[in-house]
């Protein structure tokens, strides 16, 4: 035994500590994310103002009287945002407007735009309450406006800016107003503000804590200016920022007229009033759910620069009106990969499937995720440490709006109170092209095109799903006008929005279909590429109760040849589409190109093709349970193939006529059922054969392998890739290595071995 012989610190008297800790406020080094309030997604305490106010008694028909006003301004500026902002994401509705508590829970978010919004915006506010509102260099009053894009400190992910403005009375914060815009570029390490080529938290661009940048109702032009400079789009910087600010003092205005009418202690009680009902109606509908666990596991199939398989683990566990949501077994994050997502981020997607598609009749705030516990790892892909790269979160935040969306569709399919459809999963990827460099103008750009708005709708069990209807996380968002974008932007798109044949979830009722999209640019000295898209490998989305899911879609290109020029010279070669370009080739000096869905920056000549198309939504129920009238209907469309809809559905019908053949169907569809009965086996058969006790060999295979508490990951060492299994905090860093130098080492290798035939050769010569 080993007694210490240290002597006891002494302990400090009270004034001693006030210099100790004055001493530790001044000399922090940098202020980095507050764990305590980015993990904390639940609501905030009453406050003594809110009790207060709350004692006075509440009048439920003014409460409801002060949301409809809320919810007009809100939409109010909703709208100045979406017909007045200069970036592409504001035009298409990727945006928001919300009131909060004065503790920075939302109580209202506009009707319109992106719900996901709020379950993260109180983060920045919470922060900036704790850390400026008192510090002497900073502060909070009246017409300041603190801006923030950071998804460390509560977004979604970098390329949404907000601008937060607080509503005070009488020197007291009472409330908050923000608006908040997906504005694309922000000088990331490729154009268009989602880089999937980011390997070091630096390559992600601005990264805005919250900070002021309107004191007392002036916007800081140095602070205005460096972020001018920041960015490859100046001006879009200054004209959204104008557009943010415009629009909360518009919703501003329209709250002060309700607080003069209605007074402050009512105002007060009913944010507060609002965010309690949705707290307390989310116990009860939870309640409603069958008590059990529930698991729905992901994969993603690349880091959008290599192929691997990595894990999103999600496991809900309902108990009475208590819901848990496990994480654990989701894979590491990768040092120097764009894919990581933040926490935060991860929550704003569960917020988005809980309001759009749980319970899409609540009001939009805080709470109604509050009383939901989630349970996760720090160091994860979903909820990565402060020094990974985030540039494309959205692989695992949409992954987890996939999750919720499926789970619930399960755990609600028996019970008795309907507050939603069962949906099959909705298409969970951005399939769009992102793009930047030089103008026909001569501006310096980069942002995206808003395609990837036409994600189509899971099926249902009474109808198939929408085709290319609207993106998971905005429901309203429009894909826009292709023509409009060409008078700002040197590209066409040759081909857009023409849904791809086969292109669905098959089931009784199938998933919604996607449309393909084809680009090429011309007359610009600088002008370049980028898709940020995962699922080329591994179906990103998935069918219920027997239905399919999406099929896997490469990105193809055509580069070395001018295509614009082939159309000039003979107009009929003007008839373009994936299928047709890849398979017929009608190019001659083209080299014909398809690869995974994830491409940096790639410079584009004059004419070169660039093709993707959407996935599809998940199919519900079996394929051989569909009618067959409908089967002939979506020949005779051209959204099925013959080949389709005989092997998949075994349906039989004449090609020319379209006349369905019904006892040749019934025989194919008894002959399909038979086929399936003989190869069925055993559960217990099909597991032992099925049922790995690791991954194979050759996988870059990350995340949980079986029921186990570790996790499995492939890391690289001097020998090459090896696979460690152990708890997270165990792992080692994994690092990916540059594609570039394991080709140059396949290719230095390939070069000795013919150095030394050669050689062998000519020693046989002598």
């Amino acid at each position: 035994m080993t007694i210490s012989q240290e002597r006891p610190a002494p302990l400090l008297s009270e004034q001693e500590q006030e210099w100790v800790d004055q001493f530790m406020d001044e000399t922090t080094l940098f202020l980095g994310p507050d764990p305590q309030i980015m993990r904390d997604h639940s609501i905030a305490s009453r406050s003594v103002r809110e009790d207060e106010a709350i004692a006075q008694g509440v009048d439920r028909l003014q409460v409801e009287r002060i949301r409809k006003r809320i919810a007009g301004a809100l939409d109010e500026g909703y709208e100045m945002c979406e017909a007045q902002g200069a970036a592409p994401g504001a035009k298409w509705g990727d945006l928001t407007t919300a009131i909060y508590t004065a503790a920075g829970d939302v109580s209202y978010l506009s009707c319109h735009g992106v719900i996901a919004f709020s379950a993260i915006l109180h983060h920045p506010i919470r922060y900036i309450m704790k850390y400026w509102k008192d510090e002497p260099t900073v502060g909070v009053y009246p017409g300041d406006g603190f801006i923030h894009n950071d998804a460390r400190y509560g977004n979604v992910h970098n390329t949404d800016q907000s601008m937060i403005m607080p509503i005070m009375r009488d020197g007291e914060i009472i409330a908050w107003v923000a608006a908040t815009i997906h504005e694309g570029e922000n000088g990331a390490c490729e154009p268009g503000g989602m880089p999937s080529g980011s390997e070091t938290p630096f390559d992600d661009g601005l990264r805005m804590s919250p900070f002021k940048i309107v004191e007392r109702g002036h916007l800081r032009r140095d602070l205005l200016t460096f972020l001018q400079h920041s960015v490859r789009d100046p001006k879009l910087q200054l004209a959204d920022l104008k557009v943010k600010i415009t629009a909360v003092r518009k919703i501003m205005d329209r709250i002060d007229a309700v607080i003069d009418e209605v007074g402050v202690d009512t105002f007060i009680a009913a944010l507060r009033v609002t965010v309690e009902d949705v707290d307390a109606e989310v116990r009860r509908r939870i309640a409603e759910l069958p008590d059990g666990t529930y698991r729905f596991d992901q994969f993603m199939d690349s880091t959008l620069k290599e192929n691997i398989l990595i894990k999103f683990a999600c496991k809900m566990t309902v108990k009475g009106d208590t819901m848990t949501v496990d994480l654990r077994g989701t894979g590491p994050e990768i040092l120097n990969r764009a894919i990581n997502s933040p926490l935060c981020s991860v929550k704003s997607m569960f917020m988005q499937a809980v309001l759009a598609f749980w319970w899409p009749d609540l009001p939009r705030c805080t709470s109604a995720m509050s009383c939901i516990e989630i349970i996760s790892d720090e160091g994860t892909w979903a909820d990565a440490s402060y020094d990974a790269p985030m540039g494309q979160s959205l692989q695992a935040s949409f992954r987890g709006f996939s999750a919720f969306q499926a789970l619930y569709s399960r755990v609600s399919f028996s019970t008795p109170n309907k507050y939603s459809n069962t949906v099959a999963n909705w298409f969970n990827q951005i399939n769009t092209f992102l793009w930047g460099g030089v103008t026909q103008h001569g501006d310096a750009v980069g942002n995206l095109c808003a395609d990837l708005n036409g994600m189509p709708g899971g099926a249902k069990p009474f109808r198939d799903g929408e085709d290319s209807v609207s993106p998971l996380f905005c429901a309203m968002a429009d894909t826009a006008e292709q023509e409009v974008m060409e008078e700002e932007v040197p590209f066409m798109q040759l081909v857009s929005k023409r849904l791809v044949r086969d292109n669905m979830g098959f089931g009784k009722f199938t998933g919604g279909m996607g449309y393909e999209m084809i680009v090429a640019a011309e007359g610009t000295p600088e002008w370049g590429f980028m898709t940020v898209t995962s699922g080329s490998k591994f179906s990103s989305v998935y069918g219920m109760y027997g239905g399919y899911g999406c099929g896997a879609y490469p990105l193809a290109m055509v580069k070395g040849a001018n295509v614009y020029e082939h159309i000039r010279r003979d107009p009929k070669t003007f008839d373009l589409s994936i299928e047709k370009v890849m398979n017929e080739r009608p190019f001659e000096d083209g080299q014909y190109t398809t690869s995974h869905m994830g491409l940096q920056y790639d410079r584009a000549n004059d004419g070169e093709l660039y093709m993707i198309s959407q996935g599809a939504g998940g199919g519900y129920g079996d394929p051989l349970e569909r009618a067959p009238e409908s089967v002939v209907r979506d020949a005779e469309l051209g959204r099925i193939s013959r080949k389709v809809a005989e092997d998949v559905f075994a349906v039989r019908y004449d090609p020319e006529t379209y006349r369905l053949d019904a006892a040749a169907t019934t025989a194919a569809r008894a002959a399909a059922r038979q086929a399936r009965l003989e190869r069925g086996k055993p559960f217990d058969q099909f597991v032992a054969e099925f049922v790995t006790p690791e991954p194979p060999a050759d996988l870059l295979y990350y995340g949980s392998w079986g029921e186990t508490d570790e996790l499995t990951a492939t890391v690289f060492a001097i020998d090459g890739p090896e696979r460690v299994t152990a708890p997270i905090e165990d792992l080692p860093i994994v690092v990916v290595p540059d594609r570039r130098e394991l080709k140059i080492a396949r290719l230095e290798a390939r070069v000795r071995e013919l150095e030394d035939r050669h050689g062998e050769q000519v020693t046989r010569l002598t």
